[in-house]
């Protein structure tokens, strides 16, 4: 079963940068889709990026489009989200996932990592 751990996240004022990876623990060959998804306190979790894997399209919320990058380190098994110029409602627990297919639908990922806070302070 993959396991997937994020990492990077802090807090950073706004306009600042910050960038977050999420190392599974074998590659997903049956798994395409890696994604990151983030919640808010109080609002439903929301996805921000995905990618297939080997080479394949990226996916980005209109909310982070020209902000966040999504890209890939296939010999470290990584995906990483570079995100700039953040705002205040960049604020939240970010999470990955993977699964088959890329979804902006959290019910359709199967595994998840523990998440990791941003906080963007104005």
């Amino acid at each position: 079963q993959v396991q997937l751990v994020e990492s990077g996240g802090g807090s950073v004022q706004a306009g600042g940068s910050l960038r977050l990876s999420c190392a599974a623990s074998e590659y997903p060959y049956r798994l395409n889709c890696m994604a990151w998804f983030r919640q808010a306190p109080g609002k439903e979790r929301e996805g921000v990026a995905a990618i297939y894997t080997g080479g394949g399209n990226t996916y980005y919320a209109d909310s982070v489009m020209g902000r966040f990058t999504i890209s890939e380190d296939n010999a470290k098994n990584t995906v990483s989200l570079q995100m700039n110029s953040l705002k205040p409602e960049d604020t939240a627990m970010y999470y990955c996932a993977v699964d088959q297919r890329c979804s902006w639908r959290h019910e359709t990922y199967n595994y998840w990592g523990q998440g990791t806070q941003v906080t963007v302070s104005s």
